[in-house]
């Protein structure tokens, strides 16, 4: 495979912009957000870009007299879960006309239903985890993992070994859950940019478990980057990742997440609009080991900001 070409785009026109982080929100994730945020307005403000803090309420319905109060021309999105990984977020600034970074309303929106994603990923012969069909309201069978059908960051992630831990979950909607085989092995982090899968990321939670705590709790997952993996094997992830992402219609940095099994094909665990951008996140692992350093990863996503709808947009329609 070939290496990603990484351009950063250094047009000048950027400081004469009105550049809003949207962070906080309203989500179970809305403290990440507010980390990711305000790294990268740092970063944003090393580059001598007009950029300010736009911290958006937990109350969604105040956003758009927010974001017009702040007289935001370009938005730098760094909300995560409900309302700023599903389309929500996207769509108000599609009606305000302010362009913003990442993937647009549709893309956006399916992504984050993990099930939608699952399907679509099927249609192009894209691997997933089987899911686990219930009998008498348990699964057939044992070890799963039960995880929220639209969450993010590992949020309400459960691993599930026997019927007597899936019936104190008492879950009482399993539709919004899904239900899948466990499949053991190494979870790669594979991080997109401009279409092009950049180097893996190796996760190895120090538990066990890659959840909420592993995640965002300092010493508590190690991190290899490059992945510990055969070149033979670090281009097929890169491949699925990139694939992933093209029929998904997502642009900017997604990141896509992925089981490698010590035997078999890899396996696509879900893919992530907007990855966060926090002091132990990925995508800027992923970035630095191509040498670009975090504060021209975040101008490289900007420069990529734009409308879905207009005569110039991604689609190039009107």
């Amino acid at each position: 495979m070939m290496e990603p070409e990484i351009v950063v785009n250094k047009n000048q026109g950027l400081k004469a912009i009105r550049i809003g982080v949207l962070m906080g929100g309203a989500s179970s994730e809305r403290e990440i957000s507010l980390r990711s945020g305000h790294a990268v307005l740092e970063a944003l403000l090393s580059k001598g870009l007009n950029a300010f803090a736009v911290e958006l309420s937990k109350h969604p319905h105040d956003w758009s007299e927010q974001i017009i109060a702040a007289k935001v021309e370009r938005a730098f999105i760094a909300l995560h879960g409900t309302y700023g990984e599903d389309g929500c977020i996207q769509g108000l600034l599609e009606i305000l006309r302010i362009p913003y970074t990442g993937s647009g309303v549709l893309a956006s929106s399916v992504c984050m239903h993990k099930a939608l994603t699952k399907s679509i990923l099927a249609q192009h012969h894209l691997p997933t985890p089987v899911d686990v069909p219930l009998e008498n309201g348990v699964p057939v069978s044992f070890p799963v993992f039960v995880k929220p059908v639209a969450e993010g960051s590992s949020v309400g992630l459960h691993h599930v070994a026997d019927a007597a831990q899936w019936h104190a979950l008492a879950l009482s909607d399993t539709s919004a859950w899904l239900i899948e085989s466990c499949v053991v092995g190494k979870e790669i982090a594979a991080s997109v940019l401009n279409g092009k899968a950049l180097a893996l990321v190796e996760i190895a939670p120090k538990s066990g478990l890659y959840d909420f705590e592993s995640k965002y709790t300092a010493g508590a997952t190690e991190y290899y980057c490059p992945a510990r993996l055969s070149d033979e094997v670090k281009a097929r992830c890169q491949d699925l990742a990139e694939r992933a992402v093209a029929v998904l219609g997502c642009i900017g940095a997604p990141r896509v997440d992925l089981i490698v099994p010590e035997s078999g094909e890899p396996v696509i665990l879900e893919v992530n609009t907007i990855p966060g951008m926090t002091s132990t996140s990925l995508l800027p692992k992923a970035a630095a080991r191509e040498g670009l350093g975090f504060a021209d990863l975040c101008m490289a996503i900007l420069q990529d900001a734009m409308l879905a709808y207009t005569p110039h947009s991604r689609t190039g329609k009107e």
